[in-house]
C-alpha cells in the first residue's frame, strides 16, 4: 500500500495542479484558455485529493447542480474529474475517494442523488451507480443521400448568431424546456458561459460554434449549437457539421433546424454525439440507417439517500411496492422501503412489510431517470420478484413519456 493520504480543503493555489493530473489522466495537452474556462466553474470546496509525499495523485470533485427526473428537479452531486496517476493505480485510491465522496455526499443531506459520465463503464457500477440515461451517437458519412419532410408552413424563421450575443435567450428556453427532461442539468450563468465558451485549442481543426436559432411568432423557439470543418478530395467538397446541442419546443423548430444542418453547402457529413433515445430525427429522416446512430451509455445515477430520492420524482402510473434495498457502501438505505406515489407526488418510507421486490442499490440508479424497464431489469436478473405479480404491477409506475436525455458532459 502507498503512503498516500487524503488532503482537505484545497485552496485556490492547487487548482493548476488538479488540471494538471486531470489532463495527464485523459490524454489532453495543456490548454490555458481551457482551463480558465474550467476554473469559472469549478468548486474547490468540494474536491478531493490524495498527495503522496507533497506531489498530488489523486482527484475527485463535484459540481452543485440540479437534475431534471421524471416529474421534478432534485439537487444532484455532479461528479467529475476523477482521476488517479498513473504512478499510483491499484492501490486502492480510487476506492478511497468514491467511498468518502459518497458518504460526505449522504452526510450533508442536500442531495439525494450523485451523478456523473462514465470514462469506462466497468469502473462505476461497484460504488452503486446504475446506467440511467443512454444517448445516440450519430455519425452521417452521406448527408446529401438523406430526404426531411418539407415543412408544414414556413412559421418561423432562421438565422445565424453567435452564442455569446444569445445568451439570455437560449437560457429561458433551455430553463422553460427543462423541467420535462429528465436527465437535463441547471445552469446558472456562469455555467452558460461555460457551455457557451469555446476554446481554440479544443476546436480540432473546425471554426468557431455559431448557433442557428428558430424564431417562431413569440421569439426564440429552438436552437443549435453547431461548427464546421472544411474536407475536400478529387471528386470535391466533403466538409464536416459538428453538432454539440439542439433544443426545439415545437416539432416545426426542430425539422427546420434539421433541415439546414443536414444542407450546409460544401458539407458531405454530419456528426451528433447527444441523441436521444426518442430522437425525432430518426423518424424524420428518409432512411435512418444512413445517420449512423450507435447506442452508447451517457449518464450513471447513484442513489445516495433511497427514502428521499424515491419520494422526489414522480411515477408515471399509481405504484404501493415494497422493495428490499442491499447497499454495501452506505448501510443507512439498506432495508424494506414502501414506495407510495404516482404522477402527483411519491413517499418512501422504512418498512417492517414483507417485501415484493428485491434490488441493489445501483439497480435504483438505473430506473430512477425512466429510462430502463423494471421488467428488462429482472430479466437481466438485477430485480427478483418475490411475489407473483409485483413486476406486472409496478413496471409501469417507473417509466416515463420523455426518455431521458443527456444534454452536456460535465
Amino acid at each position: 500500500m502507498t503512503d498516500a493520504t487524503l488532503a482537505r480543503v484545497p485552496g485556490p493555489e492547487d487548482y493548476d495542479e488538479i488540471a494538471e493530473l486531470i489532463g495527464d489522466a485523459f490524454h489532453s495537452p495543456p490548454d490555458p484558455e481551457a482551463r480558465e474556462v474550467e476554473r469559472g466553474v469549478f468548486e474547490l470546496e468540494r474536491a478531493l485529493l490524495v498527495r503522496d509525499g507533497g506531489a498530488l495523485v489523486a482527484h475527485a470533485a463535484a459540481y452543485t447542480r440540479a437534475l431534471s427526473v421524471p416529474g421534478a428537479t432534485v439537487p444532484a452531486a455532479h461528479v467529475t474529474a476523477v482521476a488517479v496517476a498513473a504512478t499510483h493505480r491499484r492501490r486502492g485510491l480510487l476506492t478511497t475517494l468514491m467511498r468518502h465522496q459518497l458518504r460526505e455526499i449522504h452526510d450533508a443531506g442536500r442531495e439525494p442523488v450523485a451523478v456523473l459520465w462514465a470514462s469506462e463503464g466497468r469502473i462505476y457500477p461497484r460504488f452503486g451507480y446504475g446506467l440511467a440515461a443512454q444517448r445516440l451517437t450519430m455519425d452521417c458519412a452521406a448527408t446529401t443521400e438523406l430526404r426531411l419532410p418539407e415543412p408544414a408552413s414556413a412559421a418561423g424563421t432562421l438565422r445565424l448568431d453567435q452564442p455569446a450575443a444569445c445568451q439570455l435567450e437560449l437560457a429561458r428556453l433551455y430553463d422553460r424546456l427543462r423541467p420535462d427532461r429528465p436527465g437535463w442539468s441547471s445552469r446558472d450563468e456562469r455555467w452558460w458561459r461555460y457551455v457557451l465558451s469555446d476554446p481554440a485549442g479544443q476546436r480540432g481543426g473546425a471554426t468557431a460554434r455559431r448557433v442557428l436559432r428558430h424564431d417562431g411568432p413569440d421569439g426564440l423557439d429552438g436552437y443549435a449549437l453547431f461548427r464546421t470543418a472544411q474536407d475536400w478530395d478529387a471528386a470535391g467538397p466533403k466538409g464536416q457539421v459538428r453538432v454539440d446541442e439542439v433544443v426545439a419546443a415545437t416539432p416545426e423548430a426542430y425539422l427546420a433546424i434539421w433541415r439546414t444542418l443536414l444542407s450546409i453547402d460544401l458539407t458531405r457529413r454530419l456528426s451528433y454525439f447527444r441523441g436521444t433515445v426518442d430522437e425525432p430525427l430518426l423518424r424524420l429522416v428518409d432512411e435512418p440507417r444512413r445517420l449512423g446512430a450507435q447506442l452508447v451509455d451517457a449518464l450513471w445515477v447513484r442513489v445516495v439517500d433511497v427514502p428521499a430520492a424515491l419520494a422526489a420524482r414522480r411515477y408515471a402510473t399509481a405504484v404501493d411496492v415494497v422493495i428490499e434495498v442491499a447497499d454495501p457502501l452506505l448501510p443507512e438505505n439498506t432495508g424494506r422501503w414502501r414506495l407510495t406515489g404516482g404522477p402527483e407526488g411519491a413517499t418512501c418510507l422504512r418498512t417492517d412489510d414483507i417485501a415484493e421486490l428485491a434490488c441493489d442499490v445501483r439497480c435504483l440508479g438505473e430506473l430512477y431517470l425512466g429510462g430502463a424497464g423494471l421488467t428488462a431489469l429482472a430479466a437481466a436478473g438485477r430485480v427478483r420478484e418475490l411475489r407473483p405479480g409485483a413486476l406486472a404491477a409496478a413496471g409501469p409506475a417507473f417509466g416515463w413519456h420523455r426518455a431521458p436525455a443527456a444534454m452536456e458532459v460535465f
